[in-house]
């Protein structure tokens, strides 16, 4: 009863008995228990002491009581380490979730920062000054579009997969950019019955039919475009930057001749190698299959720019500025050819002209298309000057054998052939113009959305031609 009383006296947390202390002899069948200053979230931690034991201090000789008496039990130097042990390793824990909140609310607080400024930049126009003379909404998200296209693509010149960083990038801001045409709908009648058999008519919302037709498209030509890249993760060939002089370099060509090949002088691309024996027919396969998605994508992007385009109005500043003669524009050798040939063939009035670089064809392309608008426009006035019957017959061979109406239309005959042989033709003056002064929200987000992409599925296209022109040049 003694021993118990002085047993439930010096049973504080602090104290751990030693086994060692005890008399075998005296106690041989009672087991020592083992106490904690453990709480009850850091229980799952505590150890028993022949656990801690191989990491405790040795035990000075001295601790040890002559009597063995509960009552004199010191509290051994490793019990109170491997409390220590606990605490810290608490506090640790502790410290480890404090960080990961502060990281994670560091996260948001940098992503509501990049809204409240995407949201500023979308009311101020651009126009930092806050004096209400900056764009319109419809070229701000223009702008946010192409310029988010040169972060994330500006640098990528290789055939590669696009690095994650990259990528969850273009996909968080292009889903906020594109979820304003989420709410860009039109109403449509809707016939309803009620269930006494009555005929109701509803209005519904729907999406703008552009819209309801090109975006879905153009989404999936963007996740096309992706798996393009994402497929070039394992190549037989690789780059190297223009002027090394690493092995691997050497045995790729020169340098000079695939810049030749593609006639511009892009010495900031990187040079494509392969191997000494050329690649293999596995990789050729794999190369000409990805160039010919890559150039499907690139068509259909191009026809989705051009109708977004197409149906734009013509600013009237570009009206304004037509010449007043589309033959003054042209200049008198096309102008005879696009009104005195029996069969207009505007193939071969390209291949007399023989156009040396892209600047020229640009330049073509800007006066065909101001004088097609000039004889429109010269066309339209004298219909307005005729009579009823002739104005509401349009198809009547008094229209067809128009001066005017016959120009422009080889003259647009003349330009879509221009934009065959040049598919990396740069904006005309009037596209230019129509997107500058073009206040269609929806309009804005397809025509650019359709634009990066249009150039993203070209650049993947000239950099297989490159690897596979290296690669002939290998073989030879």
């Amino acid at each position: 009863m003694d021993n118990s009383s002085s047993f439930d006296e010096v049973s504080d947390p602090g104290y751990q008995p030693s086994p060692s202390s005890l008399d075998q002899n005296d106690h041989p069948a009672v087991e020592t228990p083992v106490y904690s200053t453990m709480s009850g979230d850091s229980f799952m931690f505590g150890r028993t002491y022949s656990e801690t034991s191989a990491f405790s201090d040795p035990i000075d000789d001295n601790s040890y009581s002559s009597e063995p008496s509960p009552s004199h039990w010191p509290v051994t130097k490793s019990g109170a380490q491997h409390q220590a042990m606990l605490r810290r390793l608490e506090m640790k824990q502790q410290k480890q979730v404090a960080d990961d909140k502060l990281d994670d609310q560091e996260s948001v607080d940098l992503e509501l920062e990049m809204m409240k400024e995407r949201f500023s930049k979308l009311l101020l126009g651009e126009d930092m000054s806050g004096s209400g003379k900056g764009v319109c909404t419809a070229v701000t998200i223009s702008n946010a579009i192409t310029n988010l296209y040169a972060t994330v693509f500006g640098q990528n010149l290789r055939l590669e997969p696009l690095k994650p960083e990259k990528k969850s990038m273009w996909k968080r801001e292009m889903d906020c950019l594109l979820s304003v045409c989420d709410y860009i709908v039109e109403f449509i009648p809707k016939s309803q019955n009620l269930q006494d058999g009555t005929a109701l008519e509803v209005m519904e919302s729907r999406p703008r039919l552009d819209i309801h037709i090109n975006l879905p498209a153009l989404r999936k030509l963007d996740a096309m475009l992706m798996e393009v890249l994402d497929s070039f993760q394992d190549t037989e060939f690789w780059y190297a930057e223009q002027g090394s002089m690493s092995s691997n370099s050497t045995r790729s060509g020169s340098f000079r001749r695939v810049i030749v090949q593609r006639k511009e002088e892009k010495w900031w691309v990187p040079v494509p190698c392969v191997p000494s024996d050329g690649l293999s027919e596995k990789s050729r396969k794999h190369l000409r299959h990805k160039r010919d998605c890559a150039y499907q994508i690139h068509k259909a992007s191009m026809a989705i720019n051009s109708s977004i385009l197409a149906e734009m109005e013509i600013p009237e500043t570009y009206i304004a500025s037509l010449p007043k003669s589309g033959r003054a524009s042209l200049g008198d050798t096309i102008y005879r050819y696009l009104y005195a040939a029996d069969k207009f063939s505007p193939g071969h009035l390209l291949d007399c002209l023989n156009l040396a670089s892209e600047h020229e064809a640009l330049e073509l392309a800007d006066r065909v298309e101001a004088s097609m608008y000039t004889w429109r426009r010269k066309a339209c006035l004298s219909h307005s000057k005729s009579s009823w019957n002739m104005v509401k017959d349009l198809m009547s061979d008094i229209d067809r054998t128009d001066k005017n109406h016959i120009l422009a239309e080889r003259a647009e005959t003349l330009l879509f052939c221009l934009k065959q042989r040049y598919p990396e033709l740069s904006q005309t003056s009037l596209d230019t113009c129509k997107i500058q002064y073009n206040q269609d929200v929806g309009q804005a987000i397809l025509e650019s959305y359709s634009r990066v992409l249009e150039g993203l599925a070209f650049n993947i296209v000239a950099w297989i031609e490159d690897v596979l022109f290296v690669d002939r040049n290998q073989e030879q």
